[in-house]
């Protein structure tokens, strides 16, 4: 089958058969196979059709890529983005959204009836922890005639995940598997006694390695397979066997053979550092990455961005140098005319080493000559932990650029006595085991507000009963009333019935039967228990309530009565207790704009560790107000019943007001002190601190119209300059 002049791989195909066919398709594939053509085939031809279309994602980022990627592809008035803190043609009928924004109108009762198909770009994002239960959501609430189009790495649970889908769905689900990469991958462990290594070979080095150690020998090992000293093209260092493997050996080895390469690392301090620390190297020597005409067009690339509005503040010296270099370094809190330049610069293969966290590998078309892995772990919020194979697989999966390199090469550092652990975590990765995806549905009170308002108790357990993790229940349930029945007829046919005595040869057998029967019973349950323990908190903090007998009050078809803070949570998608409990106790009516734009955005965000700033004092009293309601019994039995950390941080306060008084970025970041550039995180804070002021907006709309209009001027005031960038 061809499309758009590329004759497509056979899983392609598959899944696009499959969708003319009008079933929903669930594609899995590893990073960089080609799943996206599939998407884009579904976009025109839903199109074409004369139907919309809506691609979802599950970070800005992507959703700002696929935006302009279908403006190239289908011409800009043709398509949409909605992603809360812009919206840029929202009656397109091509729009890319985020995935709650999608979710918030299915929820509400935004009308869709022309929508046709659906892109769930990185479906697996249902196993996040914080987000993914608005993925089941989505799946659950979406109306079971509008196509939709699942794209993932590979899950180890793919047929329970797949038979979950054809039950919320209601009709065929074609899954679609594709293991081989276009551009196979070969992995090499890096260190600055041995070089570039197999990881197979690298195990009977490390031991040669090991025995000269306790020899006292000082002869190097065997030459790697690239020929030559280990250590890599340039030969081994005099220092001590034992010394640190450094990002720069890793360049020695790399350069300038295997450029261009991304290089994962875990902060964006290290990021920044390490771009800076090989710049310093390159100068000393008086050499660079990029030829006199690739440096040109840095330089006039740089040139624009100096002219421009919003980037002229963004640009130093130090960063031009860097640049012009063929260095880089990206991460969530680089300033947003930075970003939108590195990977411009990038995707026209004039930068050649990247430095970059890990967000920078979640669905965004960047590929690689090669990837390189500083450490293979992760902060996951409390601790250090490894990274999950899933992850490890998508960052690989960046190296190897189709059309252009036969393999692509994923390379881990590591500090030579370090390898032994490091080898069992990478041969782990390497034998495929890939974490199954679980649920994580846990609605919001927000959306047990919506359900409650629209729906009767008998529809609103049947959406519940449809999540993954009520599927998931069932089917535990099931295994286990299975083995219950086995376990009773072993036991009758040894002699004993239930209502007989019970002989001590059999008492630990009846015992796990009982057992069985019990945890049977309570799964089943469970899903809805856990919704009507929601409900129970709306009734026990006044949010709702049964109607009194024989008074005329406003019912809803679950038949409540939905008191002023049900009102008030009905708005607001999230930050939903504690924003609702201020609006009850007058403080976002009694704010000024400034104050409250800061509270909104210490509402969305927390300032990195080590920013300081001299400003803050003169927002103690409101700081003082606000924790009061942070740490009030409605806003902290909210946070244990839904299990999640309520954000507040006061010391947001300053940057929201000064950017609501009109301050330009370049100022406010005069007035702080930090160790990485966090002008992207202040913007995307500003950003989001914007959706919240929208919702509260709708909150006043109806019962104060002035407060409202003073909102609705503050969004005006507050949607400028860098905010306003589509990074």
């Amino acid at each position: 089958m061809q499309y758009r002049g590329f004759t497509l791989d056979p899983f392609q195909t598959q899944a696009i058969e499959a969708l003319q066919r009008g079933e929903t398709v669930l594609v899995c594939a590893p990073t960089g196979t080609g799943k996206t053509m599939v998407a884009d085939w579904m976009v025109e031809s839903t199109l074409a059709r004369g139907l919309e279309v809506v691609y979802t994602a599950p970070i800005k980022a992507l959703s700002n890529q696929k935006f302009r990627d279908y403006c190239r592809m289908l011409g800009e008035d043709r398509v949409g983005l909605v992603t809360g803190d812009l919206v840029i043609r929202p009656e397109a009928p091509c729009r890319v959204m985020t995935t709650e924004i999608l979710r918030n109108q299915l929820l509400t009762g935004h009308p869709l009836d022309r929508l046709g198909a659906i892109i769930v770009d990185e479906i697996h994002f249902l196993d996040d922890a914080e987000r993914g239960t608005v993925w089941e959501e989505l799946l659950i609430y979406l109306p079971a005639e509008i196509q939709v189009v699942g794209l993932s790495a590979t899950l180890s649970n793919l047929d329970e995940f797949a038979d979950w889908l054809r039950s919320v769905r209601e009709h065929d689900v074609t899954v679609v598997e594709e293991h081989r990469r276009a551009v196979p991958l070969r992995f090499l462990v890096a260190t600055r006694e041995l070089g570039l290594r197999d990881p197979v070979e690298m195990k009977e080095a490390f031991r040669h390695w090991q025995a000269n150690q306790k020899g006292g020998s000082t002869r190097p090992p065997p030459q790697d397979r690239r020929g030559g000293r280990p250590g890599g093209r340039r030969g081994r260092d005099d220092r001590a066997p034992s010394s640190p493997t450094r990002h720069a050996d890793v360049f020695r080895m790399l350069a300038p053979d295997l450029l261009p390469y991304l290089y994962f690392v875990q902060s964006r301090r290290d990021a920044e550092g390490m771009a800076r620390g090989l710049l310093g190297r390159l100068q000393q020597v008086g050499d660079s990455l990029l030829d006199p005409d690739e440096e040109a067009k840095v330089v006039d690339a740089l040139r624009a961005l100096q002219a421009s509005q919003t980037g002229a503040g963004a640009l130093d010296a130090d960063l031009s140098a860097l640049y012009r270099h063929g260095i880089a370094f990206h991460h969530a809190g680089l300033h947003v005319s930075l970003k939108a330049l590195v990977e411009e610069l990038y995707e026209q293969r004039l930068v050649k080493v990247l430095y970059c966290t890990g967000t920078f590998a979640l669905g965004i078309n960047m590929p690689a000559r090669c990837t390189v892995f500083d450490k293979m772990e992760r902060y996951d919020g409390k601790e250090m932990i490894p990274l999950p194979s899933r992850e490890f697989m998508q960052m690989a999966g960046r190296a190897g650029r189709r059309g252009m390199d036969e393999e692509g090469l994923v390379v881990v550092r590591t500090d030579i006595e370090l390898w032994p652990g490091v080898g069992k975590q990478l041969d782990r990765y390497l034998r495929g085991h890939i974490e199954p995806v679980h649920s994580r549905f846990s609605l919001s009170l927000h959306s047990v507000i919506n359900l409650l308002s629209r729906y009767d108790e008998a529809h609103i357990r049947t959406l519940v009963e449809k999540s993954f993790l009520a599927f998931h229940r069932q089917h535990r349930a099931e295994r286990e009333v299975a083995e219950a029945e086995a376990l009773s007829e072993r036991l009758a046919g040894e002699g004993w019935r239930e209502g007989l005595p019970v002989p001590r040869s059999m008492k630990s057998d009846v015992h796990h039967l009982r057992r069985l029967k019990v945890r049977s019973l309570e799964r089943n349950d469970a899903t809805w228990e856990e919704l009507q323990a929601r409900v129970d908190w709306l009734q026990s903090w006044g949010y709702i309530r049964r109607p009194e007998e024989g008074k005329a009050e406003e019912i809803t078809p679950s038949n409540f009565v939905l008191g002023v803070g049900a009102k008030v949570l009905i708005e607001l998608a999230f930050c939903e207790v504690m924003l609702t409990e201020m609006v009850l106790e007058g403080v976002t009516g009694e704010l000024s704009m400034p104050e409250l734009f800061g509270v909104l955005c210490g509402m969305v965000n927390s300032l990195p560790r080590g920013v300081t700033t001299s400003q803050k004092h003169r927002f103690q009293g409101v700081a003082r107000r606000v924790n009061k309601i942070r740490f009030s019994d409605p806003v902290t039995s909210a946070e244990q019943l839904s299990r999640q950390a309520v954000t507040w941080d006061p010391a947001m306060i300053p940057f929201g007001a000064w950017w609501a008084e009109d301050r330009p970025l370049d100022w406010i970041m005069q007035q702080i002190q930090a160790p990485t550039d966090i002008s992207g995180e202040l913007v995307g804070s500003f950003r989001r601190a914007r959706d919240l002021a929208q919702q509260l907006r709708n909150v006043y709309r109806t019962h104060d119209p002035g407060r409202a209009e003073e909102i609705q001027d503050l969004l005006r005031r507050t949607r400028r300059d860098e905010v306003e960038v589509v990074d």
